[in-house]
């Protein structure tokens, strides 16, 4: 539940400074979404992440609240 609960209570928006990688070290992807079932970020992003700039790592963390969303709604 590590993940659900970081990815649930971290507010991009609010965060101060560099932001973190959502990485929680449960690197699978679900074969279905093309998700990480840790992270929620597709192997794109995972591989863009150490060079992406800010205002990209803010875009993929609220693409990654928004899929978390969904996915707690059922869709």
């Amino acid at each position: 539940m590590t993940q659900q609960i970081r990815i649930h209570s971290f507010d991009p928006d609010a965060h101060r400074g560099p932001l973190p990688s959502p990485c929680v070290n449960i690197c699978q992807m679900d074969a279905h979404s093309g998700l990480c079932i840790g992270c929620y970020r597709n192997i794109g992003e995972i591989i863009a992440w150490s060079a992406a700039t800010e205002d990209k790592k803010l875009a993929v963390w609220r693409e990654i609240k928004r899929r978390y969303g969904d996915n707690k709604r059922g869709g």
